[in-house]
């Protein structure tokens, strides 16, 4: 019986590996030539996809991913590599609000709030690119997140027929970057999940018109 077992749970962790493999080579093969770290050589897009993230840690220092995803969004829009930013995140509890603290932070960065548009549906990345389609009625985008967010969201977009590119924010090393690599392995996974079973937004609603 205990033999038995053990061969169940190797069988699924070689088949839950492979499957890690295969969804994550798929989802870098889709993002190739579509990321940019250079602010002079990445394309012109009206609009930006500012992917929300929490702004603290747990010890209430900053989180770098954030302090990183407001930089690059800064640096786009100064540039004029984008004319307006959606920011796309998670607004589903009291007191946790990613958009309004990213739009927050991009004024104090001197950005201009005409500028910023918030979705506060965005509860995953899968919401956040469907509802930039559906809602702020966006056929092409510049996705703004680290490299590993990047990837996916680029692969969904192109699953919704959305012309991408990413920007990628700087990355974060040690071991909070490791523990971030291994949760995206996941996440890759459950992207295909989530096609197999015809996974949509939690939210819709009323469109939002984007200024030309």
């Amino acid at each position: 019986m205990l033999k038995r077992t053990l061969q169940i749970a190797f069988l699924f962790l070689a088949v839950t590996l492979l499957a890690a493999h295969f969804c994550n080579k798929i989802i870098i093969n889709h993002a190739k030539g579509k990321l940019y770290t250079d602010i002079n050589a990445i394309p012109y897009h009206k609009c930006g996809l500012l992917l929300g993230v929490g702004k603290f840690l747990g010890n209430d220092s900053i989180n770098p991913f954030y302090a990183y995803r407001i930089t690059a969004a800064a640096e786009l829009l100064n540039a004029n590599k984008i004319k307006y930013v959606v920011i796309s995140g998670d607004n589903g509890t009291r007191g946790y609000d990613e958009p309004t603290s990213m739009r927050a932070d991009l004024i104090a960065a001197g950005i201009d709030s005409t500028r910023i548009f918030l979705d506060y549906a965005g509860f995953r990345t899968l919401d956040s690119v469907v509802r930039l389609k559906k809602v702020f009625g966006q056929d092409s985008v510049t996705i703004i997140s680290q490299k590993f967010h990047n990837e996916r969201a680029l692969y969904l977009a192109e699953q919704e027929n959305i012309i991408a590119v990413g920007y990628n924010a700087a990355d974060v090393e040690g071991l909070r970057g490791r523990k971030t690599a291994l949760r995206e392995r996941l996440a890759r996974v459950k992207l295909f999940l989530d096609q197999l079973l015809g996974t949509k937004p939690k939210f819709l609603g009323k469109k939002v018109l984007i200024p030309a």
